[in-house]
């Protein structure tokens, strides 16, 4: 397991995302590890068009080129922008459903670690979208590192986990120097 060579970090350019490809920029820089950059574009929701009248006017497979070349582009800005010079960067685009290519992804590359984010939803956001991160976490064939953002933070009035468990000193704590 110790020391990770190959690193896979999905992104979905989102802030969550890119906080997830810092920590795993850390991770392969500290480990001199590969790091996998991954964007997986989801397949377009079609129905059975059983008539050509019924037929979209879009052309799918023109319309998900252009999305894979888009992708590949903004990946490749990502990566010069937010990753630090120096680290071996593999920027991989893809089409299918997320959470199948990261794990096959991570299955084929033999990856040795996943960097993933969260984008803290629940509720109803969370019912009706699912949690990639959270299938990952739950199927991975290896071990999976969750980031979490600003988002998923607790508010400052609750107890963080350290501190309701009492294993926080008072500096961690807050109380250090209060009367």
């Amino acid at each position: 397991m110790l020391p990770f060579k190959k690193i896979l970090s999905p992104t979905d350019f989102s802030d969550p995302s890119y906080e997830s490809l810092k920590a795993a920029a850390e991770l392969a820089g500290h480990f001199s590890a590969d790091l996998y950059v991954v964007h997986v574009i989801a397949p377009i929701p079609l129905s059975d068009f059983s008539s050509p009248e019924m037929a979209p006017a879009l052309d799918i497979s023109l319309y998900q080129e252009e999305l894979k070349k888009g992708s590949e582009k903004t990946l490749q800005e990502v990566i010069e922008q937010k990753l630090p010079k120096g680290l071996s960067v593999h920027p991989l685009v893809v089409l299918g459903h997320p959470v199948g290519e990261i794990l096959r992804l991570a299955q084929d590359q033999k990856m040795d670690l996943i960097v993933i984010a969260t984008h803290g939803r629940t509720g109803l956001p969370r019912f009706l979208f699912g949690s990639v991160a959270e299938k990952v976490v739950r199927l991975a064939p290896i071990p999976v590192l969750v980031v979490t953002t600003e988002h998923g933070k607790p508010e400052e009035s609750t107890l963080s986990r350290r501190e309701f468990l009492g294993l926080a000193s008072p500096a961690e704590s807050g109380v250090a120097g209060k009367a």
